[in-house]
């Protein structure tokens, strides 16, 4: 079972952008917003590096990025590979 994760915070644009691609995909994925939880902000920062941007989008435990990430991973195959199970 493929896990993913994305951060985000209400009224953000690419945060709805992410999850129209996730929903488009037909794929099941844990929200977190982060507004809501300042521990999950730390959590957030630590698993992505220090990206405090949003969304932040994990796949199992490889971490894609934002908005823009994803959808490059679609359009490059990478995506697909992900959720085989490929890192």
């Amino acid at each position: 079972m493929v896990d993913i994760t994305i951060y985000t915070k209400p009224g953000c644009p690419y945060c709805t952008r992410a999850k129209k691609l996730l929903d488009g995909e037909g794929l099941q994925y844990k929200e977190i917003l982060v507004v809501q939880d300042s521990d999950m902000r730390v959590e957030m920062l630590e698993r992505s590096n220090g990206r405090n941007t949003f969304p932040q989008i994990f796949i199992n435990t490889v971490h894609v990025g934002g908005c823009d990430d994803l959808y490059t991973f679609q359009k490059t195959g990478k995506l697909a590979g992900l959720l085989q199970g490929e890192k």
